[in-house]
């Protein structure tokens, strides 16, 4: 699917795994942060003369960090990108949530697309068979020229059967991939998935599942689209819809196939999402927690949230414990609103705060030396989120709203389906 995606991109029939050619992104993404956004903006001006851009609508940013204190660097930060913005035409959104699932709420991240950031969860794209490729530096020569040159990467086929048991879902999924290939598995390569698995997958999940790719080694990952998906996309966007499907013959580095029935809890330990890192979070059930967070770019979608209101429907947080939870946009956060699920989580003890990367980066109430913190963020190495004495778990909502619950890494008890 990556080859006929990159084939488009590239004005060719076909490409292959190894080549190196320019792909002209229909995307170019980024987010604003002090020395990025606006290093890029001021280079794209100062040192290639670009005063107007050709196609300004292929372009997004957008604001979803820095948002939660309310100074005036805060707002000194995000001035600057409106100003470059307006400037150059470009599409902002701000407050909207974090870009990486507003850019799956409108529309932008659609069938066959081809979508780059310097961020590499953009790989999340991949939910709606889209390619979403992190490419940091090299993101200023999409900027600038609207194309850039990549190595056409190889492809490893996963194969899911089953379905997944209450109190599991994909972050359980890719951890166990993790454990199974390590921290390298499908580097410089493609995740693609499929087979009837993939289609009991709720698109949440599979946001969550790409997402996390780069802890492969992958460059990124992309579903077979089926009817959820494509009814999902068609519902926010009017364009034509053109999703790939693997030729019956396609070559892959690797094939996996995994059971999703057969999968139970996983928790990353403090450190990284290496495979000597993970665990399933039985094996952990000594392990005290102070904080929790729901939320990020993986996990603070809807279904993550009903995943921890059922968890904690007539319980509360355990005494000393902390639980955070953050929505993944402003959407999230209204059905969720709509739905009562933050009304559930509020009687539990949980905080809600407003969406953004604030509290998965450690700017918002960062962590002290002390914590022991069980969470759906992204990234768990020394001082992510706070303190670098501070440890650092991930889970699942499940695994995280059962955690706050119990004071110590915990297996959901949830209801079958």
């Amino acid at each position: 699917m990556v080859e006929k995606i990159l084939a488009r991109t590239a004005g060719r029939d076909e490409v292959q795994a190894g080549q190196n050619l320019p792909c002209r992104p229909d995307h170019m993404i980024a987010y604003d942060f002090p020395g990025y956004t606006d290093v890029m903006f001021r280079q794209m001006h100062d040192d290639f003369g670009i005063t107007e851009l050709a196609e300004p609508e292929r372009y997004l940013v957008f604001i979803d960090h820095m948002l939660t204190r309310g100074d005036q660097r805060e707002e000194d930060v995000h001035r600057v990108t409106r100003e470059w913005c307006d400037y150059y035409g470009i599409t902002l959104h701000e407050a909207d949530g974090i870009g990486h699932q507003v850019m799956a709420e409108r529309g932008y991240a659609a069938p066959g697309r081809f979508l780059i950031h310097f961020d590499g969860h953009i790989s999340g794209a991949g939910a709606f068979n889209a390619l979403g490729w992190g490419v940091r530096r090299d993101l200023l020569e999409g900027w600038v020229k609207g194309e850039l040159y990549l190595d056409i990467p190889a492809t490893t086929r996963f194969e899911l059967t089953g379905e997944f048991q209450p109190g599991v879902d994909s972050r359980d999924l890719v951890h166990e991939i993790i454990a199974r290939l390590g921290a390298d598995g499908c580097a410089h390569q493609v995740m693609e998935f499929g087979g009837p698995g993939a289609r009991t997958m709720k698109i949440d999940h599979r946001q969550s599942l790409c997402g996390m790719a780069m802890f492969t080694g992958a460059v990124s990952a992309v579903f077979e689209p089926d009817e959820l998906m494509l009814e999902h996309v068609g519902r926010l966007t009017d364009g034509p819809l053109d999703p790939v499907w693997p030729d019956e013959d396609a070559t892959y580095a690797a094939v996996h196939t995994i059971d999703l029935t057969e999968l139970r809890p996983r928790v990353v330990t403090p450190g990284s999402a290496r495979s000597a890192n993970t665990m399933h979070a039985e094996d952990l059930a000594d392990t005290r927690v102070t904080k929790a967070f729901i939320g990020s770019c993986a996990s603070g979608r809807i279904e993550d949230i009903r995943a921890a209101a059922s968890v904690l429907d007539g319980r509360t947080v355990a005494p000393g414990v902390t639980l955070n939870v953050v929505p993944t946009s402003q959407a999230v956060h209204d059905q969720a609103e709509r739905e009562g699920l933050l009304d559930v989580l509020r009687d539990a003890g949980a905080r809600i705060a407003r969406s953004s990367c604030d509290f998965c980066f450690g700017y918002e109430r960062p962590l002290d030396p002390d914590d022991i913190c069980i969470s759906t963020g992204v990234l768990n190495i020394s001082g992510r989120m706070g303190s670098t004495d501070a440890g650092i778990y991930m889970g699942s909502a499940f695994t995280v709203a059962a955690s706050a619950a119990n004071g110590r890494i915990s297996v959901a008890e949830v209801a079958p389906r």
